[in-house]
């Protein structure tokens, strides 16, 4: 009997530490995968606490950095780099990392956001079938999403944003049946969306914003869970989606919707924003939509909506912001938005609306508007109605022949009526869609849905500040607080109560100035505001007591922080100097910046003078144009102050406009000639250098690298350098007319950005080889 008991004490120890063991076994080789993992991310800091003697099981969790074990094995891998996370070096291998990461094939969540990662994602990926919850935002990723991703049939969350995807969402979507979120915001997607998406039932948020998508919106009335839908910075249309009654959350802003709304958005009570703005929305405006009991932010600015406003109107108290501005409007506004008017924002401008706080058309311009876009007031198509029921009703009193006769003449003139009524409406409604753009730009949505950026890239809405405001921010205009004065008045550095920081122009104005050129100038700077410009927030006037006349003008613009372009080039003796990718990002920044100048802004801003000092970079290191010619500055300096000053006018009327365009085309290969060559550069010179690039082009990649910045020569890719120069020597040819367009030379820095990005190992730090691009086939030829 004893013998028996220690038998089985003897197997239960055997059994206890045979389990040990292969959990210890376990652990380890998890361990082993983990500390390749932080190798191959080239130990980012988030990881550096990471090493031999990790207990990764049971370690403390951090916003940045978590994992998660269960019996044994890791079901839970969470990790965030730093903001803005440089490229990983060209040895790095995606193919490699996702091998590595496949060593953990119980992994539900993967969490891999800004570590630099490249490269197109592998197939390889989908053997870690149990995932759940995939994001892999802020990274470097391109190319397609692979067709092995429909095998991960337990994905609930998908969130891919911020790379470089690119191609066709594909049809396979429905192969996920749990999917809840699907998150694909600035990337390269294009093409129109799948059918299937319309079937994934228990979708809760799908963003597609900052893309290229085009073509109609698939039915997703049968996503009734659906509570976010944000496409906003595409080419979707024409016709309003048709959607569930549960959305939270609605951003249209920027496509081609050109339908009336329909009724059933106002039966969504839950919906707390929505954006329809800068569409081209037809129709009534539904009233009812200020009312809906949750709604706190609604803009529907920059569309052809009509409607009359009452006093009396009901509207929901907690409405934080209201755009109603660039519509079709008329009436009164409500008294219920100008309660509480210290704790919301309410823009009406270019309306028909009576009131006078901003700016606003005449009457008949809303009534001419809304023909020209098919829509027939109401009174009216009563009024014809009657008419033809009382004309029935006279035929059918009247006897005889002559009534048959006089009945077919009155029909067949009406219809011709009708017929050239028909047409002229079509011919205004053509002139109309067509007003500010070129044929160039409606037919390429990609290029419309990179420059019509209007102002919400983070910034507060635009709005007229009090006289109140503007003091409280700069302290009385304290002298410390001033940050320069030149020929555009003063600018002095604030910051507004709710702790913004800002930068605020104040210019004088005297009274031989027109009151109305100067209305006309303050409705455009509404229009400048854009993720490359130093962007408007809006104005304040100064009054005389005598006249009322306006006596000084505030400008308020967006607070830079980062300093100037040259600053992150030159002057290293107190900074770090901007690497080649950055400096690629800068100057697409910059080429988006003037881009927008020229065709997002009607009329177009041409030969703004662009310096390198003109050239801002704030936190992120965005790129953004500080010196631009504002209409209102600039002819304000005009009258103020005497100096000569070309006139602001409209391109269509400028002969001039295709040179002005390539001057600002020159100014930025001088900016451009200074990235490379990394210091600041006299005009004099600008001629002897661009031929020392030309010359360089042509020669070996170790002659092109002798003479670019030392600080960067060590990191670029040839073939990224070798573009970046043809595009510079382009762009500083004397003759204008050979310099290219702004366009194409944002597709060719962004070809070296992708060529950039896209990089392999080898034995050189510049190798002459390069990726196949998709942007290979839009680039110039250069001679």
């Amino acid at each position: 009997m004893g013998s028996r008991l220690h038998l089985s004490v003897v197997l239960i120890l055997v059994t206890v530490l045979l389990s040990i063991f292969h959990s210890e076994q376990l652990q380890s080789s998890h361990s082993q995968t983990l500390l390749r993992i932080q190798q191959l991310l080239n130990f980012p800091a988030v990881l550096s606490s990471w090493n031999n003697n990790t207990d990764f099981c049971s370690t403390d969790s951090t916003s940045s950095l978590n994992v998660v074990c269960y019996d044994g094995t890791i079901t839970q891998l969470h990790i965030v780099g730093e903001t803005r996370a440089l490229l990983l070096p060209k040895n790095f291998s995606i193919e490699s990392f996702v091998t590595t990461l496949v060593r953990l094939p119980s992994l539900k969540v993967l969490t891999l956001v800004s570590l630099g990662i490249w490269g197109p994602l592998p197939g390889k990926i989908a053997c870690l079938s149990s995932l759940e919850i995939v994001n892999v935002s802020s990274n470097f990723l391109y190319g397609s999403i692979p067709p092995e991703f429909s095998l991960l049939s337990h994905l609930q969350t998908l969130i891919l944003d911020d790379n470089m995807f690119s191609g066709r969402l594909p049809q396979w979507l429905d192969s996920f049946p749990a999917l809840t979120v699907l998150s694909l915001k600035n990337n390269l997607f294009n093409g129109s969306l799948p059918n299937s998406l319309g079937s994934l039932e228990n979708m809760r948020i799908l963003s597609l914003s900052h893309n290229h998508f085009y073509g109609p919106v698939p039915d997703l009335r049968r996503l009734r869970n659906l509570q976010v839908l944000e496409l906003d910075d595409n080419a979707f249309g024409p016709r309003f989606p048709q959607l569930g009654d549960k959305l939270v959350t609605l951003v249209l802003r920027n496509n081609k919707f050109r339908s009336s709304i329909p009724d059933e958005l106002s039966s969504c009570y839950q919906l707390e924003r929505l954006d329809i703005s800068a569409n081209t929305f037809v129709g009534p405006f539904q009233l009812a939509l200020m009312s809906l009991p949750s709604i706190t932010y609604l803009n529907i600015s920059g569309n052809k909506l009509t409607g009359m406003l009452l006093e009396n109107l009901s509207c929901n108290p907690g409405l934080e912001t209201v755009d109603l501005s660039s519509n079709l409007l008329t009436g009164s506004l409500p008294k219920c938005l100008m309660s509480n008017s210290n704790d919301r924002t309410v823009l009406y401008a270019r309306n028909c609306l009576e009131e006078t706080n901003q700016n606003q058309h005449a009457l008949p311009f809303c009534h001419t508007e809304a023909i020209a876009v098919g829509i027939v007031p109401e009174g009216k198509k009563h009024k014809r109605v009657s008419k033809e029921v009382l004309s029935l009703g006279i035929v059918c009193g009247t006897l005889g022949g002559v009534a048959i006769v006089a009945l077919l003449f009155f029909i067949i003139t009406k219809r011709d009526v009708k017929i050239k009524i028909k047409n002229h409406q079509t011919k205004l409604i053509s002139e109309n869609a067509a007003s500010g753009y070129s044929s160039k730009l409606l037919s390429d949505a990609w290029y419309i849905s990179q420059t019509m950026k209007f102002g919400t890239v983070g910034l507060p809405p635009y709005r007229v500040f009090s006289l109140d405001e503007i003091v409280a921010a700069t302290n009385n205009f304290d002298l410390a607080c001033l940050m320069g004065e030149g020929s555009q008045g003063k600018m002095h550095r604030g910051q507004l109560k709710d702790g913004l920081l800002v930068a605020i122009r104040s210019v004088k104005i005297t009274k031989n100035y027109s009151t109305q050129d100067f209305m006309q100038n303050i409705e455009q700077i509404f229009k400048y505001r854009h993720r490359h410009l130093v962007s408007v927030l809006g104005y304040c006037f100064e009054c005389y007591l005598d006249d009322s006349s306006v006596r000084s003008i505030f400008v308020v613009f967006e607070y830079v922080p980062n300093g100037t372009l040259k600053s992150w080039i030159s002057d290293r003796h107190y900074r770090k100097s901007l690497t080649w990718m950055q400096r690629i990002e800068t100057a697409i920044g910059v080429a988006k910046g003037i881009q927008y100048l020229h065709t997002g802004i009607v009329p177009g801003v041409y030969s703004n003078n662009l310096k390198i000092t003109d050239v801002l970079l704030d936190q992120n290191f965005v790129a953004k144009i500080s010196s631009y010619e504002l209409p209102l500055l600039s002819n304000l300096r005009k009258v103020g102050h005497g100096n000569p000053y070309r006139e602001f006018q409209s391109p269509s009327t400028n002969k001039s406009a295709k040179q002005e365009d390539k001057s600002d085309v020159y100014d930025f290969g001088v900016i451009l000639l200074e990235l490379i060559l990394g210091r600041t550069i006299k005009s004099r010179n600008v001629d002897t250098l661009k031929d020392l690039l030309q010359a360089s082009i042509t020669a070996d990649g170790e002659s092109r690298r002798s003479i670019i910045d030392p600080a960067v020569r060590k990191v670029c890719l040839d073939q990224s350098l070798k573009t970046m120069m043809e595009i510079c020597v382009r762009c500083l040819v004397k003759e204008p007319a050979e310099r290219p367009s702004i366009e194409d030379v944002l597709w060719n820095l962004q070809f070296a950005a992708q060529v950039q990005d896209a990089w392999r190992g080898d034995s050189q730090s510049c190798s002459d080889g390069s990726p196949i691009s998709p942007l290979a086939s839009r680039r110039m030829t250069f001679h």
